[in-house]
């Protein structure tokens, strides 16, 4: 390998002059509900009708509040203003939609586990971007810290599997957006890269088991949720303001919640405050402190080395848990996986204000996008550690500038949600019987194929950085020189 880097680009026809030329539209002959009306789902709406054959009509928009609203009027679509409560979703859903038809479940603070129970028993078919809870979920002080992650709400949703429901399960794709959902599309990519440029003769892998075995035969021990955004507003963040390029809302949850990762067989010891769950698959474990206090080395082809923090996601469980390798019981081989994400700017300070005061949200939410200078991008990918070539990063590069120009209201990080989430939705109707789903449990090659339009560059890159680079020449450190793929070796302590 060349000293440095050595780059293999995979460029494809994702450029924005080609997206006319791929449009496809899919047939669907059912009604629409989104649920919520933020960014994801103003962004979502002007894709389903373009890649659906659905008009206006069928299409029903229940939300929280005026957020939205003036999208919705512009294509035609109703808008109602019915917050979705405990006690009233059944009968919200219920005079919307019925069986055949699809419910996208785009929300905050809205149970994800109780609507698709409600889909699985109706015959709708359901997405969502996010396992979410009924609100008060994450700061309710009788759920111990385990309880109230996102490993527990993972767990949750799984076990509406064993639904008593007759007849064929509609359905249901659990957190399928960009990060949870299209990563695990990159990984499966990434790992069959890897093979091809290491000479390993593989047949692509048809099961869970098979993808589990070329991660481990490869060497694979860390994948990290790479991802850096680039992308700015003119107007600076004021003091006590919360500032963000997608869901303002959704962020402070999730880096509320405890930092969580998939636990590799390759570590060494449990992390200083890191405890392991006493239920579930045992695929993760958890920091005993939030995901906003919680920071590690990271890479990206744009910042190259960078401090990133460990957001939850459902992603650090499920792609753990896919590639997982036991033998008689006992597990012979996971990867240690998790979200290292560097926000755009003034989301860093805000999370670092949000960090002085414990966890209390700003009183003031900005959410920037129709107004995000040009040249900034959203660089998402995976970054897999540990085999024969060091570290290669593969997955997406959006600028702001291609995100106007393929989808309105859409920033570069929206896009990539969005995009992944037609996909998914393109699959699920393809597939309307596989009851309750992972993103790892979908054909990856399918979801990219109507996803790639809208993801601006995708290409790989090997990086000879390791975590442990440069350190211990001026101060003294504790970290693993035999070993440089150990979380101890990522963490940052200050």
């Amino acid at each position: 390998m060349l000293v440095g880097i050595l780059t293999r680009y995979l460029l494809d026809s994702s450029s924005s002059r080609d997206v006319g030329t791929e449009m496809e539209k899919y047939d669907f002959k059912g009604k629409i509900l989104i649920v919520g009306f933020g960014s994801i789902g103003q962004g979502v709406l002007p894709l389903i009708l373009r890649h659906f054959t659905i008009v206006p009509e069928r299409i029903t928009i229940v939300t929280a509040d005026k957020r939205g609203e003036d999208v919705a009027r512009e294509y035609g679509v109703q808008f109602l203003i019915d917050p979705l409560l405990p006690q009233n979703y059944e009968s919200i859903v219920g005079r919307h939609i019925g069986s055949g038809d699809f419910l996208v479940n785009v929300s905050v603070d809205v149970s994800s586990a109780a609507l698709i129970e409600y889909c699985q028993h109706n015959n709708i078919l359901y997405i969502d971007t996010v396992m979410e809870p009924w609100l008060g979920f994450y700061i309710d002080p009788s759920l111990s810290v385990s309880q109230r992650s996102n490993y527990a709400l993972r767990e949750k949703a799984l076990n509406l599997r064993a639904l008593p429901i007759e007849g064929p399960r509609p359905t249901a794709v659990l957190a399928h957006g960009a990060n949870p959902g299209l990563v695990s599309h990159f990984v499966k990519q990434a790992l069959l890269n890897i093979a091809t440029d290491t000479n390993m003769k593989v047949e692509p892998p048809k099961t869970r088991e098979e993808w589990a075995k070329l991660a481990m035969d490869l060497g694979v021990k860390v994948i990290h949720i790479a991802e850096r955004d680039t992308q700015e507003s003119p107007i600076p963040k004021k003091i006590g303001e919360f500032v963000n390029t997608w869901s303002i809302d959704g962020f402070v949850a999730e880096g509320c919640q405890p930092a969580e990762m998939g636990w590799g067989t390759h570590e060494k010891k449990m992390p200083a405050n890191g405890c392991e769950h006493d239920f579930g698959c045992g695929s993760a474990i958890y920091l005993e402190q939030p995901g906003y206090a919680t920071r590690v080395r990271s890479w990206t082809p744009t910042s190259r080395a960078q401090y990133a923090w460990v957001i939850t996601h459902h992603e650090s469980i499920a792609i753990a848990d896919y590639l997982t390798l036991k033998d008689g019981g006992m597990v012979t081989y996971r990867p240690t996986v998790h979200y290292a994400y560097h926000p755009c700017d003034d989301a860093v300070l805000s999370l670092d204000e949000l960090a002085a005061n414990n966890g209390v949200q700003q009183k003031e939410q900005r959410l920037i996008s129709e107004d995000i200078l040009p040249d900034g991008v959203d660089e998402l990918g995976v970054l897999l550690m540990g085999h024969a070539k060091g570290a290669y990063w593969y997955g997406s590069r959006l600028s702001i500038d291609e995100a106007r120009k393929l989808v309105p209201h859409n920033n570069a990080t929206a896009l990539q949600v969005t995009a992944s989430i037609i996909g998914a939705m393109v699959w699920a109707i393809q597939n309307p019987t596989k009851g309750i789903v992972d993103a790892d449990e979908i054909d990856h090659e399918l979801l990219m194929k109507v996803a790639r339009p809208y993801l601006g560059k995708v290409f790989g890159e090997y990086t000879e950085w390791t975590p442990i680079n440069g350190r211990g020449k001026l101060f003294p450190e504790k970290f693993d020189s035999e070993d440089p793929w150990q979380f101890e070796n990522f963490r940052v302590f200050y």
